[in-house]
């Protein structure tokens, strides 16, 4: 593997002084079953520095009544790569007693879906903005704004 090439100009005052803008991450959680936001969602942050690099935790939170993490902290500067590990097992466990034909001795011993992790590669300078939509058999996340 070679180095990626230098720049053999000398920075500018204003290159040297530029600050490398953070990367920042917020997400909300939509129950899609049920038609409104999830509150109450624990929401674990992790960084790593490359594909291989180990997982960090950086991060938790949990969604507010509105189904939002504002308060998940920026990346660290050399970061490549961040997880969202949402807890919903909890969530979806109190959503199964009120939904419609909801049995509350089903054999199968809890809910389908324990947690839902995700991850994605960042850039310095980005925010990412990353949803997730819930329901008890499927859930999908995408890259917002």
């Amino acid at each position: 593997m070679t180095a990626a090439p230098q720049d053999p100009r000398p920075r500018t005052d204003q290159e040297q002084a530029a600050p490398v803008r953070a990367v920042s991450v917020s997400t909300h959680v939509l129950d899609t079953g049920a038609g409104h936001p999830a509150a109450g969602v624990g929401v674990e942050l992790a960084v790593r520095t490359g594909p291989d690099a180990p997982w960090q935790e950086h991060g938790a939170s949990a969604t507010d009544a509105d189904g939002r993490c504002r308060d998940l902290p920026a990346l660290p500067r050399h970061a490549t790569q961040a997880r969202l590990r949402f807890a919903v097992e909890p969530y979806l466990g109190r959503q199964a007693g009120s939904r419609p034909g909801a049995r509350q001795d089903d054999p199968r011993g809890g809910v389908f879906f324990p947690e839902v992790a995700t991850v994605f590669t960042v850039v310095p300078g980005e925010h990412y903005h990353v949803p997730l939509l819930l329901s008890p058999f499927g859930y999908s996340v995408y890259r917002g704004s």
